[in-house]
This record gives structure tokens, sequence and C-alpha cells, in this order.
């Protein structure tokens, strides 16, 4: 693994120890920033299920200003700042051992609005359509912004949820990419 593009394009990037952890393929994330940007300037991202980092990461060397890493596990969290500190994002960058409910909660109190949201959970422990759910209802995407949904092939997400629509959906292999972003009508809101 290592960063597809950007200020820190090259760089490689461990990947969690063990098999709990699924990681973005270089070239999904490629794929990703090619369907959301490639690049951007500014604006505030989170990784709720950010497991080694790579796609906050990805997006902070893309130009992103500061992005939110959420895993539960220890070894997701050492990880992400050991990529984080090789990538020297530390000071662009906040890092959170919590699960994903919680962290949102802790985000709705901040009153956020995220230019990127990424969700990748675990294929077996899906909450994708609870959490997309959850950031329309409390206006947590700003109004050009992505939620990035990283799913099993074997998982249809609806076209429609809450105040956003899927924009683009392609799949890789057993892994799909569904794009979220604001209802025509809902991006002043």
């Amino acid at each position: 693994m290592r960063v597809v593009s950007g200020i820190c394009k090259g760089r490689p990037l461990k990947a969690v120890p063990g098999t709990t952890t699924r990681p973005t393929t270089d070239k999904v994330k490629e794929a990703i920033f090619n369907m959301i940007g490639p690049y951007f300037e500014g604006g505030l991202a989170v990784d709720l299920f950010a497991g080694s980092g790579g796609l906050g990461i990805e997006a902070l060397s893309r130009g992103i200003q500061t992005c939110i890493f959420v895993d539960r596990e220890p070894k997701a969290i050492s990880t992400i700042k050991n990529n984080l500190e090789a990538c020297q994002l530390e000071e662009y960058s906040e890092v959170y051992r919590n699960d994903s409910e919680r962290a949102l909660k802790a985000i709705i109190k901040r009153e956020l609005q995220f230019q990127l949201i990424f969700l990748d959970p675990p294929y077996k422990q899906q909450k994708m359509k609870a959490l997309i759910h959850t950031v329309s209802e409390n206006n947590l995407l700003s109004p050009n912004g992505f939620i990035v949904a990283e799913h099993g092939t074997d998982m249809e997400l609806p076209r429609e949820i809450g105040q956003f629509n899927i924009l683009k959906f392609e799949t890789y292999g057993d892994t799909a990419i569904s794009i979220y972003g604001k209802k025509e009508g809902q991006k002043g809101e």
C-alpha cells in the first residue's frame, strides 16, 4: 500500500497487523479519488472505519485540510498514527479510538460539516444505511461533499437515503463503491 497521488505520492503505508482489517487496494483508492476529486482545496474529511488510515491520508495528500480518523481497534489506531507520522501529516489530523456511532455523536456535538465522509466498515457488520441516515439527519455533509461508501458487491445500498442519492457506483472484484451526494434542492440547506 502506498499514497497514490498528491504531496505524499509514493510514500509507503503500513497495513494493520492481523486479518481483522481489510485495506483498500491502491487501485480502488485511485478509482475513488478519480470519482470524487481528484484534488481538493481544503475542507474537512472523516475516515470513520479508518483501519490503516489509507483513505484519509490520501485525502490529505490531495489537498483536504484536516481529517478525523476513527477506529475502535487499538492496532489500527497505532498503525494510523505511524502512517501519519511517516507522511508528516500529524498536524492535519485527529485520531480517535471509538466506535462509529459514538464518534458520530461527538462530531454532531462539534457541529462539523465534511467535504468527504469515508465509510468502509467490515463487510460482515454492515450498518452503512443507518450511518448515512445519521449523516443526513444531522446535516454533516457540506453542500458539495461526498459520502464514499465501500462495501461488498453482495450488498446493494438504496439509491436514496435521507437527503442523499447515489451519484456514482463502481465495482472492483468483490468491492463496490457507492458515492453519495446531496440531492438537487438539498444543497443549499
